[in-house]
C-alpha cells in the first residue's frame, strides 16, 4: 500500500526537479538530485510512512540508505520550510 504512494511521489518528485529516475537512486550528489530526494523522503513522511519504509523501498530501487540520513533530509526539508515560504508551494504542488 504505501509503495503505490512512494511510486507516486518519485514520478511527482522527478518531474518538478527535472531529474531522472536514474539520476535519484543514484549516489549523485548534484544539488538538484539531492533536493529532490529530500523532497520525497519529507513527502513520504507526511503521509505518514515511517523513515524505514522509506529507507526500504529506496534500496528496492538500487539506493541504500542510512535511517539517519533519511530522517536528516527531512529535518532539512522542516528547516527550509519554516524559512522560505516557497518550499510550502512547492510541497503544496507535489501533494
Amino acid at each position: 500500500m504505501k509503495k503505490d504512494i512512494f511510486d507516486d511521489y518519485v514520478d511527482k518528485v522527478t518531474g518538478h526537479f527535472g531529474v531522472s529516475r536514474e539520476q535519484l537512486f543514484t549516489k549523485n550528489k548534484e544539488r538538484p538530485v539531492v533536493d529532490a530526494r529530500h523532497f520525497l523522503y519529507y513527502l513520504c513522511k507526511s503521509r505518514p510512512m515511517p523513515a524505514s519504509y522509506i529507507a526500504k523501498y529506496m534500496g528496492e530501487h538500487g539506493y541504500e540508505i542510512a535511517l539517519s540520513s533519511v530522517t536528516h533530509g527531512i529535518k532539512r526539508i522542516e528547516k527550509e520550510v519554516a524559512a522560505d515560504p516557497d518550499y510550502t508551494t512547492i510541497l503544496n504542488r507535489l501533494k
